[in-house]
């Protein structure tokens, strides 16, 4: 089992080989931790190893972690958001990538703290994935103009999990696609694609992933 060091080392080697590939610098891929299920000592030991940024999927987890944590790291929450425990995410959290309704673009702006946020998609249609469909993200985009708070930044999509990473491919290219349409529709200069997990990040960097979410590839299998 490699250590968290050398995982660290391992996946920023693909994601140097991914970026190289696609012809683009690495400094154009931000590599987030995903750190569910994983105790504050791991995420401590990632931090000072080089990893400045983790992702949450849970408040309650999120906040028994951030609370007091002793390195100056950023926080996305990458996860479902329940309207009940939007109260939380000012207070914690640098980056939303999980907005997939209006009432959450409401209710993060009445809070006043400037917040970064990525839209969710659920292009592969799948049940069991949050995310808006394309209509929804459009209805989202025209409220933007008049919140205070909010500064929309991308757009996020999770592909379904398969044996070979290039089945997720078109999902990566549809995101692509959908960011620099919506960008002209209304007027907009979103830059951010948070896409590709442990097993496919690779082909999400291929296809302009700015962010991508790895768990596993860093702290193992999570039980």
């Amino acid at each position: 089992m490699n250590s968290i060091e050398d995982s660290i080392r391992i996946v920023r080697e693909r994601i140097a080989r991914a970026c190289n590939i696609s012809g683009r610098p690495e400094s154009d891929v931000l590599l987030i931790g995903v750190t569910k299920r994983v105790d504050r000592e791991r995420i401590q030991e990632a931090a000072r190893c080089g990893i400045h940024d983790f992702g949450e999927n849970y408040i309650q987890e999120a906040r028994k972690k951030i609370e007091g944590f002793e390195k100056e790291v950023r926080w996305h929450m990458i996860g479902h958001i329940q309207t009940n425990k939007l109260k939380y995410i000012p207070g914690l959290f640098d980056y939303v990538h999980s907005i997939d309704r209006r009432e959450l673009l409401e209710g993060l702006d009445q809070y006043g703290k400037t917040m970064k946020v990525l839209f969710e998609l659920n292009l592969s249609k799948e049940e069991s994935k949050h995310g808006a469909e394309e209509d929804a993200l459009k209805g989202m985009l025209e409220k933007i103009g008049t919140l205070t708070s909010i500064i929309p930044a991308g757009l996020m999509t999770m592909a379904p999990y398969g044996e070979d990473p290039e089945e997720a491919r078109p999902l990566f290219s549809q995101l692509r696609e959908t960011l620099q349409r919506v960008n002209r529709e209304f007027g907009l200069a979103m830059t951010e694609l948070s896409m590709g997990m442990s097993s496919d990040f690779e082909v999400a960097i291929e296809e302009g992933a700015t962010m991508v979410r790895v768990g596993t590839a860093l702290f193992g299998e999570r039980i």
